[in-house]
Formats: structure tokens, sequence, C-alpha cells
């Protein structure tokens, strides 16, 4: 079975750090996104995985071209034209084939074992199956008690589910899809739905789940994987006067001169911060020198 990693989007909610880079590949806990994905797909048994990308596409590629240790296969599509999640699969159709795709967006951090999903998935017939949980900041999905998605609304509503990010679909689903050029997927599930009820929902719970849509979020997942203490990369020049409050990550090759004070940030690459400096709730991105107090920006 393969899977696809949503990598092409402008990843508007994160901007402006998504200016600089995709958003699959924007730092956790000094390893990209789209490194944990894999990781986490690997685990799950992927050994074969698309990827699609658009926005800063050269990074996406050249990031899997230069990346080794990976044991799935990889297959980078770049879409000229961005084509949105539904127009992405009608993209990669030949490589998908004609067995079951797990795909999951590529922002999403998580542990969900996918398994119970996919037996539920294989025997309820339908096209598509959505992996929902309770998160009250996206419950925008309605389901009965027969696990069938009865309404996607644009809006989140007090009761419903919220869609993780992860769903299986069947190739089946490609009849659904316009044949080329963009296509969003929650109009496609809504039409099926509309035309009975091919889409199906299966509930996880008790796992790990972060989405970085936002730059809140995006500490908050730096917060968790670092697991409230500083993660520092390689090559870092540190005096030993520099102060750690809580958590930070501190990305490869950066250099923090004496009485620096680093509360809740996020360091890219190659950061400079100067003497008595002190940067907190922030993330500093890649080469920048940071000469003045930082409180909760993004430079």
């Amino acid at each position: 079975m393969k899977a696809m990693i949503l990598a092409a989007g402008f990843g508007k909610r994160l901007r402006p750090l998504t200016h600089l880079r995709p958003k699959p590949l924007v730092p956790v806990a000094n390893r990209p996104v789209i490194e944990h994905a894999m990781e986490y797909l690997e685990v799950q048994g992927f050994r074969r995985v698309i990827v699609n990308a658009h926005h800063l596409q050269e990074q996406v590629t050249r990031f899997f071209r230069e990346k080794r240790g990976f044991e799935a296969r990889v297959d980078v599509v770049v879409e000229p034209e961005i084509l949105g999640t539904g127009g992405g699969l009608m993209n990669v159709a030949e490589i998908w084939g004609e067995e079951t795709l797990l795909v999951m967006n590529g922002d999403v951090l998580c542990d969900i074992d996918p398994r119970p999903a996919l037996a539920f998935h294989r025997g309820t017939g339908a096209l598509a199956t959505l992996l929902v949980h309770d998160h009250p900041s996206f419950s925008q999905v309605k389901v009965d008690p027969d696990g069938w998605i009865t309404d996607i609304s644009a809006e989140k509503i007090p009761g419903r589910l919220a869609f993780t990010g992860i769903h299986i679909v069947e190739p089946g689903l490609r009849a659904w899809l316009p044949p080329e050029g963009f296509s969003d997927i929650v109009p496609v599930y809504r039409e099926l739905i509309k035309e009975g009820g091919m889409v199906a929902a299966y509930r996880v719970s008790g796992h790990y789940w972060r989405d970085i849509g936002t730059l809140e979020s995006y500490l908050a997942a730096n917060r968790e994987y670092t697991g409230n203490a500083p993660a520092v990369g390689p090559g870092c020049l540190i005096h030993p006067s520099v102060t750690f409050t809580g958590w930070s990550a501190v990305g490869r090759g950066c250099g923090l001169e004496p009485g620096v004070t680093l509360e809740r940030s996020v360091l890219w690459e190659g950061v400079k911060v100067r003497e008595g400096v002190r940067v907190r709730n922030s993330v500093v991105t890649s080469g920048r020198t940071v000469l003045d107090d930082l409180d909760g920006e993004v430079f």
C-alpha cells in the first residue's frame, strides 16, 4: 500500500515563515515536519510514498534528493500550477495505481495507528474514509451512528468531530474528480455524501496530534517535541553564560554570545544572537543576526 504526503500548498496561515520555506520543511525540534511525517509512515510500514510539491518546490525536491536514510521509496511530483488535494490526487494517478492510498496533510504531526482505520474502511466499501477525532478547534464533520459522514461544514460546529488530515481513498474516487486542473477535495466529498453517503469516518483517540498551521501551534509543536527542554543542533557555539528558560530549539550552526537568554523560542539554522540579547516566544529564521530583544516576534 502506498501513502501520499500533501506538500504543495502555500502555507498561508503560517506566513511569514512560509515566504521563506514550504510548510513541510519548516523545522520542528530541528527536523523538517516532512521528515517527522516520513518517519511516522515508515514506522507504520509504508515503503512507497508520493509527495506533491508546488510552493517553493525546488526546496522539497532538493530535500529528498539530498536526504539519505529513508527506507521508503519517495516519488516527488511537481505541480507547475497548484492543483488542490483533488487535483493533486488526479495528478499522481499513474503512480497511485489501482490500490488503496493513505493521504496525509504535510503540516500534521501525529502517532495515529492507521491499521484499525484501514480495516474499518475496507469493511465499509467506502470510496474515502476520513480519520476524525475530538478537537473543538476543527469540529466540522458530522458523523451518523453507523460511521458515515453526513455533512462537512465550512465552519466549526459544537458537537461535531474534527478531520485529522489523514484520509484513506480508493481509486474509484478518481471518477468523481475533474480530469485535470484545480480541485478541492471537500466539495467532492460533499457531492459524494449528497449522492448516497460513500464517505465514511473512523474515530481515533488516545493519540498525539498537532497541526502546525499557525504560529501558535508551530511553537506548541516545538515545545512538545523538545520535551520542554532545550534542543541544540550540531555545530553550535553557545557561551557558558547563556541562559535557557524552559524549552527552545536551536538549529545547526547557531551562535549564542555571552549573557544571551533564550526562552520558548525557535532558532533556525545559522542564527547569531548578540551579547546580552533576550529572545522570548519568538521564531528567528535562517542566517539572521539578532541585535535587539525579541518577544513574540518572527524575525
